[in-house]
């Protein structure tokens, strides 16, 4: 196959997930010239697998991972304040259960968790009594007392999507559905060959930063044949989607027996998210399910504590992915690092140009990550990522509420559903996807759930969608709320639309140029 001229860059970034995404981001905020690969679509493994949170991670301090939860916390206020459409605060109610952690532990933990990270926008923790509403009736009887700390959700893969789509703005080379096939270091460069839509290309870079989750280890030994062992432990997490398990906002978080803690979230309007599990895995990270086992591990859990019993048989979906986490030893999956730690390699002599690979890493912590990756790169320039809104964060006094009613009030047409719905997904770019529209029949065709051919066709020439499974499932959760029939809709809408990507990239080129 032909390999069109190469194209130059100051960083090739490997991995369209969430840290590949806020390296890119980072990096051309600082004036670098960046391309970002990724194989599949954005967020379409480990960082669209989540528990949907940003949070400190309470449990890891019994592992007296403090500088990790301090960072975590320390990270959460700031996220909260750059993305408040798609971040927002959660109250998580911990019950206390007899013959798991002690009161007093439980208390000195929130403490910790409470103070060591900084805390401004979100409520404290406080004790509770688990016989009134909204917990009585919902819990096991025997459960009396307990607490209740703050925590935020996000959106995990529109986190990714936002963050490239903001490197994009700034001048980065996204490219979606592009596998880096070869790695070749030079005595200046990195020369990458590239297999994507518009076929082979090669591009060289000065640096490059191998983001590629749980394929990291694969792509190391590519770029550096020989003398590199294995540094990746993959550990699989699954979930539950549930028809609505209890009425109310806050969440639970559940102590079980094998020192593991299991939540239960209310999740799209209708459903509770219960999870996750953490399982040894080996084999290939694509397509991966949860199991039978998994399934049943996490109802039994969740069975404990409440009055009600689940099964796996009532999930109305389900999701499973990898965590690439670095091996540090540890007896248990749940007792690993959850921490990240990087590998750079600049030859031996030091002078040859850099491979930096990343491993482990949480949502919560990106951003830093993305600036401690900088930094081992010796990049300069000032960090500015903390106090730069994500596109369509810029919500005045971070007063979402606020921000869905004057919406409601510009579009009235606008189903309120629709109206928060959209909010929630593009902030204050809501305009940008109704464009003129007067009317919902201007929007064009009609998929179901409020979703039109005017939102889909943003999707595609602003954050990188190419498929119904990008929109139902990264882009949005619709495909919860959709029919099977309104699903197959759309499928069909995007095999006959037939999306060129040299057409999508001209145009978005031409109106940053414009």
């Amino acid at each position: 196959m032909d390999i069109k001229g190469p194209q130059n860059f100051d960083l090739l970034v490997i991995g369209g997930g969430i840290n590949g995404a806020g390296i890119a981001r980072d990096a051309v905020g600082r004036g670098l010239s960046v391309c970002l690969v990724e194989k599949g679509d954005l967020a379409g493994a480990t960082s669209s697998a989540s528990t949907k949170l940003v949070h400190g991670g309470l449990r890891y301090l019994e592992q007296y991972e403090f500088r990790l939860v301090r960072e975590s916390l320390i990270e959460r206020e700031r996220l909260l304040a750059i993305a408040p459409h798609i971040i927002w605060p959660l109250r998580f109610v911990l019950p206390h259960d007899k013959g798991l952690r002690p009161r007093w532990l439980l208390r000195l933990g929130l403490f910790l968790y409470d103070h060591i990270g900084g805390r401004e926008r979100l409520p404290p923790a406080r004790s509770l009594d688990l016989t009134q509403p909204p917990h009585l009736g919902v819990l096991e009887a025997r459960l009396r007392r307990g607490f209740e700390y703050s925590d935020c959700w996000v959106e995990d893969a529109r986190l990714v999507v936002l963050n490239a789509l903001d490197a994009r703005d700034r001048g980065a080379d996204i490219r979606t559905r592009t596998e880096c096939v070869s790695l070749t270091r030079e005595r200046d460069h990195w020369a990458a060959k590239l297999k994507g839509p518009q076929g082979a290309q090669e591009v060289t870079a000065g640096m490059v930063v191998n983001a590629a989750g749980p394929w990291v280890d694969q792509l190391l030994a590519r770029a550096l044949p020989g003398g590199n062992a294995p540094h990746l432990r993959l550990v699989k997490g699954s979930h539950l989607i549930m028809p609505r398990m209890y009425d109310g906002t806050h969440c639970y978080i559940f102590q079980n027996r094998d020192g593991r803690i299991v939540f239960a979230i209310p999740y799209e309007q209708d459903f509770t998210l219960i999870g996750t599990t953490d399982v040894a895995f080996e084999g290939d990270p694509a397509g991966i399910t949860i199991s039978p086992e998994e399934a049943t591990y996490i109802c039994d859990a969740v069975n404990e504590y409440l009055s009600v019993d689940v099964s796996p048989e009532q999930a109305v979906s389900s999701y499973a992915g990898v965590r690439p986490l670095y091996d540090d030893s540890a007896a248990s999956n749940a007792t690993v690092t959850r921490d990240y730690v990087f590998a750079l390699d600049c030859g031996w002599d030091g002078k040859a140009p850099a491979l930096l690979s990343i491993f482990g890493g949480k949502i919560t912590t990106y951003r830093k990550l993305a600036e401690h990756a900088l930094a081992k790169l010796g990049v300069g320039g000032a960090s500015w990522t903390a106090t730069a809104p994500l596109p369509g964060g810029d919500i005045p006094s971070l007063d979402f509420e606020g921000f869905v009613a004057a919406q409601t009030a510009n579009f009235p047409w606008l189903a309120p559903a629709t109206v928060r719905r959209m909010a929630r997904a593009y902030g204050t770019r809501i305009g940008r996807v109704l464009g003129d529209a007067r009317s919902v029949d201007d929007l064009g065709q009609h998929f179901g759930g409020g979703l039109t051919a005017a939102e889909v066709i943003y999707l595609i020439h602003h954050e990188f969608a190419r498929s119904a499974d990008d929109v139902l499932w990264r882009r949005s959760k619709l495909a919860l709320h959709l029919t099977s029939e309104e699903r197959e809709r759309l499928a069909h809408w995007f095999e006959r639309s037939r999306i060129d990507d040299a057409a999508i990239n001209a145009a978005i080129l031409s109106a940053r140029v414009g």
